[in-house]
C-alpha cells in the first residue's frame, strides 16, 4: 500500500512514510549513547545493591558478627587485665583493624561474585549486551562492592561501640574516610580481576583463603610490627593491606605503625591511591580484551 511505502535515502538512512513520515533511523552499528551512560550505570549499580541486600543477613550482618567474634576471643584470651598497645587498651587498638579487615574482605567477596556467577550460570550476557562500556561495567560493579564494604564497616563499628572498653573516637576523619575507601576499592578491583580469571567458585575461594585472608590477618591487625624481627617487618611493609589498616587506625587513634602525624601518613595515602589507579587500569585493559569472558 502507498501509505506503507518505504524509501531509503542516498545516505543509507531509513525513512518511513505515512504516519512516521520524515523519521530517520541512523545506520546500523552507529552508537547512539555518547559520553557516560548514566542510566545504564545507575541501573547496574542498583541491580548489584539489590542482589546482596536480598540476603543482607548473610552479606552484611553475618560478617559483622564474625568480625566481632575476633574481638571477643582475643580480649577474653588476653584477659581484661588492661594490656595496652600504643597507649590504649587492646580492644580500642584492634577495633579499627577489624573494621578495615571486614570491609576489605567483603568488598572482595561482592565484586568477585558478580561476573563469575554470570559466567557459570550463563547469564553474563545480561552484563555484556546492554550499552555499557567496559569502564562503566567496572565502575558499577566496584561501586556496589564499596557500598557493601561501607555497610559492613558501619555494622562492625556499631557492634564495637556497644562492646565494653572499646573507644572509637576519631582523631583524623580524613584518614578514616580515605583509607577506608581506598582499602575497599583495592579489594573490589582485585575481586573483579579474580572473577575474570576464575573458571569456578573454587578458584575464587582459593584466592580468598590463600591470599586475601592471610594478607589481611598478617598486616598488623592484631599487633604492632615493631614487635617483629627486622626481616618480618620488611615483609609486612611490602603488604599493601598493612598500609590500609595502619592508615585507618591512624584516623581513630592518631598514631600507627606508619607514623603519628599527618605528614608521616600522607605518603602512604598517596601511595595507596596510586596503587588503586594502576590496579584499576590493569583490570580495565583485561576486561576490555574480553579474556575469559567473550571467548
Amino acid at each position: 500500500m502507498a501509505d506503507q511505502a518505504q524509501a531509503t535515502s542516498s545516505a543509507g538512512e531509513f525513512i518511513e512514510s505515512g504516519s512516521n513520515a520524515g523519521r530517520k533511523f541512523p545506520p546500523k552499528g552507529e552508537p547512539q549513547i555518547t559520553g557516560i551512560n548514566r542510566i545504564g550505570l545507575w541501573s547496574l549499580y542498583i541491580k548489584e545493591i539489590r542482589r546482596f541486600l536480598k540476603v543482607q543477613t548473610q552479606t552484611v550482618w553475618a560478617p559483622a558478627v564474625t568480625t566481632l567474634l575476633f574481638l571477643v576471643i582475643f580480649t577474653v584470651a588476653l584477659g581484661r587485665g588492661g594490656r595496652e598497645i600504643m597507649g590504649v587498651n587492646f580492644g580500642t587498638f584492634v577495633a579499627p583493624g577489624l573494621i578495615m579487615m571486614g570491609m576489605m574482605q567483603n568488598a572482595f567477596a561482592n565484586s568477585s561474585f558478580s561476573l563469575l556467577s554470570g559466567k557459570l550460570q550463563g547469564t553474563i550476557i545480561d552484563l555484556l549486551m546492554p550499552p555499557l562500556s567496559e569502564a562503566e561495567l567496572m565502575i558499577g560493579i566496584v561501586m556496589a562492592a564499596i557500598t557493601r564494604a561501607v555497610m559492613v564497616g558501619g555494622a562492625v563499628a556499631l557492634a564495637m561501640v556497644l562492646y565494653p572498653d572499646v573507644d572509637l573516637s576519631v582523631a583524623h576523619p580524613w584518614a578514616v574516610v580515605w583509607f577506608g575507601l581506598m582499602g575497599a576499592t583495592m579489594l573490589a578491583i582485585s575481586g573483579l580481576l579474580a572473577s575474570i580469571w576464575a573458571e569456578k567458585f573454587d578458584h575464587n575461594a582459593a584466592i580468598t583463603n590463600f591470599i586475601v585472608a592471610p594478607l589481611s590477618l598478617l598486616s598488623g591487625t592484631f599487633y604492632v610490627i615493631s614487635n617483629l624481627s627486622p626481616f618480618f617487618q620488611a615483609i609486612s611493609k611490602a603488604n599493601p593491606f598493612f598500609y590500609m589498616i595502619s592508615g585507618f587506625r591512624f584516623g581513630f587513634l592518631g598514631q600507627s605503625d606508619i607514623g603519628d602525624t599527618n605528614q608521616a601518613v600522607i605518603g602512604a595515602a598517596i601511595g595507596v591511591g596510586v596503587l588503586n589507579l594502576v590496579l584499576g587500569f590493569i583490570t580495565y585493559r583485561v576486561l576490555k580484551s574480553g579474556w575469559k569472558i567473550k571467548s
